[in-house]
């Protein structure tokens, strides 16, 4: 039986001008473009979701350098492979040099990496690698240090709808047969796909495959309402897509932007990541709002404990409410800011001993070493407040928190400023 070639790869783009999206590396005047039309290839890593056209712009490059492409897949390759390669180098003859196309290259351990080095500084291999991590956390450094690094963007839709219609267009040429497209098929497709092309030709070989051998061939939206649905949204709990939503969430929040910050919950109650979300609400509680409005963090404790009692679907109503509340909630991070200016100086200065009349006197012999000598207890006092040395001698003058503008800390600030100005 004749091997089935996937029509994404019968579709592959074989110049840079066949290429969609990508236009911020590949455009006219982009800097990838231009190192490309060069032909002076440096080692690049290219990084990205998958679909994005990081293997075919590898190929590309390779074809119009005139360089020989060897690939491989380091989620299968073996150190062997790796030496087989490089064997092979001295057979071959080759003017132009060699381009080794790595792809998944986080899933090479540091030897493996390290293999590759001696006959990347030699020049005997252009190394183009690919990740869908963030290279930063998952490369060595000493291959981030000789490459250079593009990042591939998902796809914008009004392209993947022009790769969509090309598709369609190549299955009715192809096959000989006539195929008609219901009314919003196309856009669809294109806006359920993530931004990830190949993901949309796939759907197009779907929603046609099943077809051949007809007369003609319609596809209808509901069809592709059902083969597409939830495929446009990209999570992974480990992975940076992950990582990227959670900051978005709490940044919008931050932000007092109580509509985008329900938009990035929807993205983490759909993936179903219940935990992620609670965790980062109680931090954002005490982080962002803080002394501006502390009773948020009991009230969000209390909508986090009836979600997690709750689970999905419904814990969505609980942990919309503690979104809304802390989006439009009053700001301040005089909190954070505090804790962490005392913990650089405990990091970075010494502080010396606690003060003698500070330390636990509850003892027999206390008295004779001088553990406790001297402290006022404050309740004995005007205000419950008496002006004495609590700071080590060493950062006694140390201020580490600073009240923040809103209502609640300027009316903390101007009652004890009143009530220390006379030391009590």
């Amino acid at each position: 039986m004749e091997q089935r070639i996937p029509l994404a790869a019968k579709l592959r783009p074989s110049s840079l001008s066949d290429m969609v999206g990508q236009d911020h590396l590949i455009g006219e005047g982009r800097p990838l473009r231009r190192i490309i039309e060069s032909g002076m290839i440096p080692n690049m890593i290219f990084y990205g979701s998958s679909g994005l056209g990081k293997t075919t712009l590898a190929q590309i490059i390779a074809a119009s350098a005139e360089k020989t492409l060897y690939k491989l897949n380091a989620t299968t390759a073996s150190t062997g492979d790796i030496k087989d390669i490089i064997g092979e180098l001295d057979a071959i003859y080759n003017e132009k040099g060699v381009i080794l196309y790595l792809d998944e290259i986080q899933y090479f351990n540091k030897k493996q990496q390290q293999i590759l080095l001696e006959f990347i500084e030699n020049g005997k291999i252009t190394l183009i690698a690919s990740t869908t991590e963030n290279p930063y956390f998952y490369v060595y450094n000493a291959i981030l240090s000789r490459a250079t690094i593009f990042e591939f963007r998902p796809v914008e839709r009004t392209a993947v709808e022009k790769a969509v219609k090309r598709a369609f267009s190549f299955v009715e040429t192809d096959g000989g047969i006539p195929v008609e497209v219901e009314d919003g098929v196309c856009s669809h497709i294109a806006a359920s796909c993530g931004g990830d092309v190949r993901k949309a030709v796939n759907t197009v070989e779907l929603l046609t495959v099943c077809k051949v051998g007809q007369e003609k061939i319609s596809v209808t939206l509901e069809d592709a309402k059902a083969l597409s649905q939830k495929s446009n949204m990209k999570y992974d709990r480990d992975g940076d897509t992950h990582y990227d939503i959670l900051s978005a969430f709490q940044k919008s929040i931050r932000g007092a932007d109580e509509n985008a910050a329900l938009h990035y919950l929807a993205r983490l109650v759909s993936a179903g990541d219940l935990p992620s979300v609670c965790r980062r609400l109680l931090v954002i509680a005490s982080e962002d709002i803080g002394l501006a409005y502390p009773q948020a963090v009991s009230v969000v404790k209390s909508c986090v404990d009836a979600a997690l009692q709750l689970g999905f679907p419904e814990a969505r109503i609980p942990l919309a409410e503690a979104v809304i509340l802390l989006a439009t909630a009053p700001k301040s991070n005089s909190a954070i800011c505090a804790i962490d200016a005392a913990m650089t100086d405990l990091r970075d200065k010494e502080v010396g001993d606690i003060p003698d009349h500070l330390k636990d006197s509850h003892y027999a012999g206390a008295e004779k070493i001088g553990r406790g000598q001297g402290y006022v207890y404050p309740h004995g006092c005007k205000n419950n407040y008496v002006r004495q040395q609590y700071l080590p001698d060493a950062i006694k003058n140390a201020v580490y928190y600073r009240y923040g503008e809103n209502k609640n800390e300027q009316a903390a600030k101007r009652y004890w400023e009143e009530i220390k100005k006379n030391g009590g």
